[in-house]
């Protein structure tokens, strides 16, 4: 059963709107120069900056830099605050009880679904707003501490569709997933079998510890299904096993990649000296529309995986606390969905902002396309692209948006 979330602080929210009303003059038509002007939100980054594994990293940080850039702009008062808890996902929880120490308002992050399992009690018990940019574990959608946790990128409902019909269009007949063993790696590669199987192809997976020392055991399990094709449900270590099939015999063009592995240097970090022999790879990933992702490339070497979501979280964060008039995280958690569908479409935090101030109900399109939070906080319209390796150079080749209500 899907928990049922924001309604419950409904009531709340109202009560603190009709307290400040009276003392609202309304309107606004300038947005350098907002009614509310003296209202600030604090956001609290948590990302593995320190990690230079992390291939999300740039793309995310950039994104939540223009975010900042343009409400600012716009007249807005954000102020951000990070928190960078490296290469161990457990150290996240230390840095949200820092944050929320220096008076945060509300979360990003963190980078994966891990991390943010490793904190969301916290913020459950604090009443803190949470907004993920690239946790797409299905966990979120269900549990009862995720009352204030949103995403702006979907469950792995949506993607899986994608990978399966890409595998089986190849003509696979039988997949190898070679799977993290967590909340994310474990939700995924279920779906994925799902997928796969809807359309007739046999698949197994190979699940395995992300910290083992050596992934020479996870190759040979690949290997002993007799799979034609494979699809990696794995982080950066993930490149031990490519190399490792690829010296087997498996041929790239039988190897797709997940959002988790996504990474314009892969076929450098597999093979130096001849980044050739991941030619053909497939990666699908969830990003931003084109237009925006072209505001980012330039600062990030052309990775935009979940930059347009992690812009998003910014907007949407900042918009629900104006249209709440209020820092609190239950009046701004109330207000999150209602930013994002149902009323007039607007494109940009300066266009939303002053339709906001007039009291016009808005529906804010992002740069990740569409959102439309269900009463979970999960996007029901996704945006993913499918990105293929040659030479080394990565390159989009198609772009897909999944309305999740047809996947039924």
């Amino acid at each position: 059963m899907r928990k049922k979330r924001f309604g419950i602080f409904a009531v709340g929210a109202v009560l603190a709107l009709a307290a400040t009303a009276c003392g609202s003059s309304g309107g606004g038509s300038n947005a350098a120069q907002p009614d509310r002007s003296d209202l600030e939100l604090v956001i609290g980054s948590v990302w593995p900056e320190g990690d230079p594994e992390s291939t999300s990293v740039s793309p995310v940080m950039a994104s939540i830099n223009l975010a900042v850039q343009d409400i600012r702009a716009a007249g807005g008062i954000v102020q951000l605050l990070r928190g960078d808890y490296g290469t161990d996902p457990d150290a996240a929880a230390e840095a949200v009880n820092r944050l929320l120490d220096e008076g945060v308002h509300a979360i990003l992050g963190a980078g994966s679904s891990q991390a943010s399992q490793s904190f969301i009690q916290t913020l459950y018990d604090a009443q803190i707003p949470q907004c993920a940019a690239s946790n797409t574990s299905p966990s979120f959608s269900t549990q009862e501490n995720a009352a204030f946790f949103f995403r702006t990128v979907p469950p792995d409902e949506a993607v899986s569709p994608i990978v399966a019909t890409l595998v089986a269009a190849d003509g696979a007949t039988h997949v190898a997933i070679p799977a993290r063993d967590d909340d994310w790696g474990n939700a995924l590669s279920n779906l994925l079998v799902e997928s796969l199987g809807e359309l007739g192809v046999s698949a197994e997976i190979i699940s395995y510890d992300p910290n083992a020392t050596s992934f020479d055991p996870i190759v040979a399990a690949v290997q002993s299904t007799g799979a034609d094709a494979v699809v990696f449900v794995t982080f950066s270590e993930g490149a031990e096993i490519i190399r490792g099939l690829l010296e087997a015999g498996l041929p790239a063009t039988a190897m797709y990649g997940t959002d988790g592995i996504y990474d314009h240097n892969l076929a450098e970090v597999v093979s130096p000296s001849s980044p050739e022999v991941l030619n053909g790879f497939l990666m699908v990933a969830a990003g931003g529309n084109p237009a925006f992702n072209g505001r980012i490339t330039g600062l990030t070497d052309g990775n935009v995986v979940w930059g347009g979501q992690a812009y998003d979280c910014v907007v949407v964060l900042m918009l629900a606390a104006l249209a709440a008039d209020s820092t609190s995280g239950p009046a701004i958690i109330a207000e999150v969905p209602g930013v994002t569908k149902g009323g007039q479409q607007c494109f940009s935090y300066r266009s939303c902002s002053l339709l906001v101030l007039d009291g016009v109900d808005i529906d804010y399109v992002g740069a990740s396309g569409t959102l439309e939070l269900d009463e979970v906080g999960d996007p029901t319209i996704g945006r993913y692209f499918v990105a293929e390796l040659n030479y080394g150079v990565l390159t989009v080749i198609a772009s897909h948006d999944v309305d999740l209500a047809e996947l039924g």
